[in-house]
C-alpha cells in the first residue's frame, strides 16, 4: 500500500491541503504557475502552507527527519523547567483550532482558549504566545516562555499576525481576537523571554496536544 502523503497548493484553484494527489491533479488543472508540493505529514504540510512556496521551491519533498546522537542532543542541555509552555492544535487548515499554556514542569493547565470554528495552526501559536506573555506579565513573573513554533514567533517580535487566512463571518470572534493580541503587543511593553523549545532534544513540548 503506498503511503499517505498530503500536498499543499499555494497557488491553485482553489489553494489548499489534499490528501491524494487526484485531488492535488483537480485543484491546479488548468492553471498557469501553479504552486504546489507533496509532504510526508500533515504537520508538515499545515506548516509549509502558513508559509511561502519559496521557502520550499526546489527542495523536494520533507524527508523524515533522523533522530539526534546523545551527543547532538547534549549541545541543546536540558529545558528550563523554570518556564511556561505554550502550544496549538488545529484539525484542518483551517479549521478548529485551539490553543494553550502549561507549566512546563508539572503540565498543569494555566489557560486554554477555543476551539474556534476556523483558524490555523499558526495564528494560535502566535495567540498562545501573546496570552503567555500577558498571562506572565499580569503575575509579575520572571519565568520564560517556550513555543516549538518560529513563525509564531516572529510574528510576536513584529507585533503582527501575518496569517493568509482570510476574514469571513465564521472566523470573526477569531479576528477580534488577533486585533487585541496586536493591540496588546504595541501597547504593553514586557521583559518576558520568548525561547524555541527544540522538540528534536527534547521532545514534545509539554503543552502539545497529542493529536498528531
Amino acid at each position: 500500500m503506498a503511503k499517505q502523503k498530503y500536498y499543499v497548493v499555494w497557488y491553485g484553484n482553489p489553494a489548499g491541503i489534499y490528501d491524494s494527489w487526484n485531488k492535488c491533479k483537480k485543484a491546479i488543472a488548468g492553471v498557469s504557475g501553479a504552486q504546489y508540493m507533496s509532504f510526508e505529514t500533515l504537520k508538515e504540510a499545515k506548516a509549509a502552507y502558513d508559509r511561502e512556496y519559496r521557502d520550499y521551491k526546489g527542495k523536494g519533498s520533507s524527508k523524515k527527519k533522523r533522530t539526534l546522537t546523545p551527543l547532538e542532543k547534549a549541545k541543546f542541555g536540558e529545558p528550563n523547567l523554570y518556564s511556561i509552555s505554550v502550544d496549538a492544535a488545529s484539525s484542518g487548515n483551517p479549521g478548529k483550532m485551539e490553543y494553550r499554556g502549561v507549566d512546563t514542569q508539572t503540565k498543569k493547565q494555566l489557560f486554554h482558549q477555543g476551539p474556534f470554528l476556523q483558524g490555523t495552526n499558526n495564528v494560535g501559536e502566535f495567540l498562545a504566545l501573546v496570552h503567555g506573555i500577558a498571562f506572565l506579565k499580569k503575575k509579575g513573573s520572571d519565568r520564560i516562555i517556550y513555543s516549538d513554533s518560529r513563525i509564531a514567533m516572529g510574528w510576536v517580535k513584529k507585533k503582527k499576525c501575518n496569517t493568509k487566512l482570510k476574514q469571513t463571518a465564521k472566523n470573526k470572534p477569531l479576528f477580534e481576537l488577533i486585533a487585541r493580541a496586536e493591540h496588546w503587543l504595541k501597547n504593553n511593553p514586557y521583559k518576558t523571554v520568548v525561547v524555541k523549545w527544540e522538540t528534536k532534544a527534547w521532545g514534545e513540548i509539554p503543552a502539545d496536544f497529542g493529536r498528531k
